[in-house]
């Protein structure tokens, strides 16, 4: 099989992966929405944000570097491998003894045992990761597959079944164990073929290695912090409870969109990649590419909007009535944000990954003020709506340096995201008419208005934007 089959194959399970992950873990969601309280997720936030915190620090972007210098010496990856470990290891120690300064600062005694059991992720994960990021060098994109789908399964079905036990907010965090724990021993099962660790360590046969992650701590330091500072101040400020209902409400506005966008981005890059010297073919491309991403995003986003009242006491049960004004200020956020996304695989393709440092800078600067004063004021809206224009103007910054890299596209972008616009306000503007004349409660008058608002997204756009023929055209050449 060649390598341009290998990507396209890859590209398929991946998708197919991504879709049932995010199903499960929707499901994941809506199920303990029904078994848990709010507090219990604000709980849980917490301690996901001190696992990824301390992970920017761990992972010292290995990954990248095993997969970019295509690594395969298996003295400098035994290397790596231990040096991972000793890593893990290291971290491990300090969140687990970081757990009394934890509960100091949010206030709250549950965090000590949701901590210290959180803090075995680093020692679990640590075990199978390099074997992952082998696989993936390897373009054995079916197997890494096959370790998401089955993993994301047995964590779920772990958490659920805890939770249904009364396990409360440690249920999450075993099931989220579980789930690396499975993930790890599957890596290291299908992996081996192409890597056995040997009893050896020469640190500085990895300096190659180590330059490239310290360059992605800082980046990802950054990015933490800028991506995270409104969870942190919802913790901090407004406690645990409100945390839950900024968790949740923010999972169902843009978890689909995150997990949809990368697999567009992942096929779109390489395509980029080979244009970087022809800046008209680029500017054409990233036009093409923040088209689909609009056509995608918006009629999702638009039709939660509209349909929040009738979705969420569907999916969460009742209870979670806080997080609707939420959702609606998300689904602004996130529309913003995935029209941010493309930037990343321009700045790369042009060599210039120091402009989203800037630019993430720039975001952190704006943010931090903003989130301070709205939550002050306005407290967990205040936040989420501080949230949402730091995107807005992050956006504006975005295509700025988009426009300093390729020239002017912006007109032509307007040009093109007219329409799904206009698709998506006809939409609105019928699901609202039939919630006001019929209603919105049940799960009949959300079943008709989630397909009522399918259907006429997708006959305008077969016809005024894609055909039939042309949908077959494309499926053919794939």
């Amino acid at each position: 099989m060649s390598t341009k089959q290998q990507a396209i194959s890859g590209g398929k399970w991946i998708t197919v992966s991504t879709v049932i992950s995010t199903v499960f873990q929707f499901l994941q969601v809506s199920i303990l929405a029904r078994l848990l309280d709010p507090s219990v997720f604000g709980v849980v936030s917490v301690s996901m944000l001190i696992i990824n915190f301390f992970f920017i620090f761990s992972n010292l972007g290995f990954s990248n570097s095993i997969i970019s210098k295509q690594e395969s010496d298996p003295k400098v990856l035994s290397t790596l491998y231990f040096l991972g470990l000793i890593l893990g290891g290291t971290v491990f120690l300090i969140v687990y003894f970081s757990a009394p300064l934890i509960v100091d600062f949010y206030d709250e005694p549950r965090l000590d045992k949701v901590i210290k059991l959180a803090s075995l992720y680093f020692i679990i994960n640590y075990l199978g990761q390099i074997f992952l990021f082998i696989l993936q060098k390897e373009l054995q994109f079916k197997s890494v597959a096959i370790i998401e789908i089955i993993g994301t399964f047995t964590g779920t079905s772990i958490a659920i079944t805890l939770a249904f036990n009364g396990f409360a907010e440690t249920s999450l965090i075993i099931g989220y164990l579980i789930m690396h724990l499975v993930k790890s021993t599957l890596s290291f099962l299908l992996g081996r073929k192409y890597f056995k660790p040997s009893l050896y360590f020469n640190i500085r046969l990895i300096n190659d290695h180590l330059r490239f992650g310290l360059f992605n701590v800082g980046d990802g330091l950054l990015g933490f912090i800028q991506a995270n500072a409104d969870n942190i101040i919802v913790g901090s400020l407004l406690g645990v409870t409100p945390l839950g209902y900024y968790t949740i409400a923010y999972q169902l506005a843009v978890f689909p969109i995150n997990k949809l966008n990368p697999i567009i981005l992942q096929v779109a890059y390489p395509v980029l990649a080979k244009m970087k010297g022809n800046n008209e073919e680029l500017k054409n491309s990233y036009i093409k590419i923040l088209d689909i991403i609009s056509y995608l995003n918006l009629p999702l986003l638009a039709g939660l909007f509209i349909t929040a009242e009738s979705v969420v006491p569907l999916f969460y049960g009742p209870g979670w009535d806080n997080t609707i004004p939420l959702i609606k200020i998300f689904v602004f956020q996130s529309f913003f944000g995935c029209l941010a996304h493309p930037l990343f695989t321009l700045a790369f393709t042009k060599g210039k990954p120091n402009l989203l440092f800037y630019l993430n800078l720039a975001t952190l600067a704006i943010k931090i003020p903003l989130l301070y004063f709205f939550g002050t004021y306005w407290q967990v809206t205040g936040i989420a709506f501080s949230y949402l224009t730091t995107t807005f103007l992050s956006l504006i910054l975005n295509f700025y340096i988009a426009h300093s890299l390729i020239g002017s596209f912006f007109r032509d972008f307007l040009a093109n995201i007219i329409k799904p616009l206009s698709f998506c306000l006809l939409m609105v503007a019928v699901i609202f008419a039939y919630k006001e004349l019929i209603g919105y409660v049940g799960v009949v008058n959300t079943g008709i208005q989630i397909v009522l608002g399918g259907v006429i997204y997708l006959a305008l756009t077969l016809k005024f934007k894609v055909s039939l023929p042309e949908i077959r055209t494309f499926r053919q050449s794939l």
